[in-house]
């Protein structure tokens, strides 16, 4: 039985969901996307995924096509047709089919955005076993755009990062601008030393997190120490623990940066207590 997805309001079998070839998404990565994980057939942060979808849209100058309520009711759908209880709902909003191409927007009133949603299934998404050993990470230089901050499309480049991390035998990488960290190829990075939470301060040089805004509320209401600050590979390496955080990954320790290992090279007490932290907290607030 084939996946049903969502194409601008109608919900269809995967086979026969079609977009545009003169969609801007597929021709110039003219959109924004947002991933919504689900455990026990429940939304995980949904009003922070949509809260960012808003924001992405609105930097863009990109109309809203659809309305919060119906956005949620669609990923309710989505959820219950394709029956999943361990996954997630991918979305992505696109400018849409202005008829042919041109580097100028087209008319909002005229080219409604494309709207395209679909469900993956991943049993054993809160129990990976990647959160029990840790994750090995490589360094890259940071070479794509300037607004990091909108969730775009444009993904060509963290798609290379992954590559070159699986070619060098690590799990990720982590981009690096100035001889500081950014972030991960599709997460934020962390590091701990003295029992200290440091991370990258919100700016367009990284992606506004929504784990990321979660776990680190949960780590203040648990009188853990935070400094949003930038942090060199070096004091990556040398530091305590080290994590990344992300709407799948939720909170997964890093072990090894560069081959240099991070810590005792195993899990640490910060990175494992912040993970239940944020799947205890966030199944309770599941819609």
């Amino acid at each position: 039985m084939s996946r049903i997805v969502y194409v601008n309001g109608d919900y269809l079998p995967e086979e026969e969901a079609k977009v545009s070839v003169f969609d801007r998404g597929f021709l110039m990565a003219d959109g924004v996307y947002e991933v919504t994980s689900v455990l026990g057939g429940k939304l995980i942060d949904f009003d922070g995924h949509a809260a960012r979808l808003a924001r992405s849209l609105a930097e863009l100058d990109m109309a809203q096509p659809i309305s919060h309520e119906d956005l949620l009711a669609a990923h309710r759908e989505l959820v219950a047709r394709n029956g999943i209880e361990e996954g997630l709902v991918y979305l992505q909003i696109t400018r849409g089919n202005p008829g042919d191409r041109d580097f100028v927007f087209p008319d909002p009133e005229t080219t409604p955005g494309t709207v395209v949603m679909f469900t993956q299934s991943k049993p054993g998404l809160a129990a990976s076993p990647a959160a029990k050993t840790g994750i090995k990470v490589i360094s890259i230089p940071d070479q794509r755009w300037a607004r990091r901050d909108i969730k775009t499309v444009q993904l060509l480049y963290p798609s290379m990062g992954k590559m070159a991390a699986l070619a060098a035998g690590a799990d990720d990488a982590w981009f690096v601008e100035d001889g500081k960290v950014t972030e991960g190829t599709s997460n934020n990075a962390y590091i701990v030393k003295d029992g200290k939470i440091i991370t990258r301060e919100r700016s367009s040089d990284i992606l506004h997190g929504i784990t990321r805004a979660a776990v680190l509320r949960y780590a203040a209401e648990a009188q853990m120490e935070i400094e949003e600050r930038r942090f060199t590979l070096e004091e990556a390496q040398a530091a305590d623990e080290a994590f990344v955080t992300s709407a799948t990954a939720f909170v997964m320790p890093v072990v090894e940066i560069d081959g240099v290992k991070v810590g005792a090279g195993t899990p640490g007490p910060v990175a494992g207590r912040l993970r239940e932290i944020y799947l205890e907290e966030s199944l309770k607030s599941a819609i």
